[in-house]
């Protein structure tokens, strides 16, 4: 089997990489990156470094590759960025998956195709802790650029899906985070902080913004089993929620991540970590998924933060040794 992964090189690729080796050893790999130095590059990959901004790169990767199985993760997933470049991340993602379809069509082959949306297209206005969790059929509301740009994914999914007969699954996690991830996201940030205080590298004082909004959160091992069992027996054009069936709070993810370490923290609130709306809960309905595939999160959610808090250690060990 012939397997694509684009966005290798960033979070979930990897860890979805990982979990493909161990559970399909016969699987030839193919991973596309952007900008991912070559000590970060997985064993038995086929690597290639490559802009799918541009069409005509898209087009030779899909070329050599001739993929049985795409999973699309490349884009930029960062919401708190989008704020700030707003039609960059909205280009970026929607322009990234038009290539891979076209590229699909253009080539004349039908891999099954998983397209990454995400639990944010529900999340807009204030949603209701009553309408919690959201199920597949919940109105989308998008409430920032980034969702915006995953709502459009998830629709132009299903269009060439419905036009084309693209073998396509939408794919819709809520938040994920573990080891590996990047401090623009509010698990790895509020850890990378504990970190570096631990080491010295900061003052004993934390910086933090709204503790009060619910999340759901899953852990990234998690997300990547579901991914794969999503390509083998999905429903083509359907779409699917990932997520854990619960939310937590901020507060309680900073004071699961402080009761690690035994250094004295101030926690300090930054008025300029608020995002202009900030929806008070968020959690998701993965019935859906349970009853298809049986997946069901196995990792608790202080044992992510507790293997997070490890990765971001020695990550600042790295930075005091270079």
């Amino acid at each position: 089997m012939q397997v694509f992964v684009t966005g290798a090189g960033g979070f979930v690729g990897p860890h979805l990489i990982r979990h493909i080796q161990a559970t399909m050893p016969d699987a030839k790999i193919w991973g596309s990156v952007f900008r991912t130095s070559l000590e970060s590059y997985l064993p038995d990959v086929y690597y290639r470094q490559v802009d799918l901004l541009d069409y005509e790169s898209c087009l030779n990767l899909l070329n050599d590759a001739k993929p049985d199985v795409i999973y699309h993760l490349a884009g930029q997933s960062s919401p708190s960025k989008a704020l700030q470049a707003a039609w960059n991340t909205i280009e970026t993602n929607v322009r990234i998956q038009l290539n891979l379809f076209q590229a699909c069509l253009d080539l004349n082959i039908k891999p099954r195709i998983l397209i990454m949306s995400s639990g944010d297209i529900y999340c807009g206005g204030v949603a209701a802790p009553d309408k919690m969790p959201v199920n597949e059929k919940a109105e989308l509301r998008p409430s920032n650029p980034y969702a915006l740009s995953k709502v459009t994914q998830d629709l132009m999914g299903l269009q060439y899906y419905l036009s084309h007969d693209l073998p396509i699954i939408r794919v819709r996690p809520f938040n994920h985070t573990g080891p590996g991830q990047q401090a623009t996201f509010v698990a790895p940030d509020f850890a990378l902080q504990i970190a570096k205080i631990e080491a010295g590298l900061q003052k004993p004082v934390m910086r933090v913004g709204n503790l009060e909004a619910k999340r759901d959160f899953t852990d990234v091992r998690d997300i990547v089993r579901a991914y794969v069992l999503l390509s083998i027996k999905g429903e083509l054009g359907e779409a699917y929620n990932v997520s854990s069936n619960s939310s937590y709070s901020i507060q309680y993810l900073l004071d699961t991540l402080l009761s690690y370490t035994k250094s004295e923290i101030t926690v300090e609130i930054d008025e300029a970590r608020f995002r202009p709306i900030d929806i008070p809960i968020v959690q998701g309905n993965n019935s859906r998924l349970q009853q298809l595939t049986g997946w069901q999160p196995t990792i608790g959610f202080e044992k992510t933060l507790y293997d997070l808090l490890q990765d971001c250690r020695e990550r600042v060990q790295q930075m005091k040794e270079q």
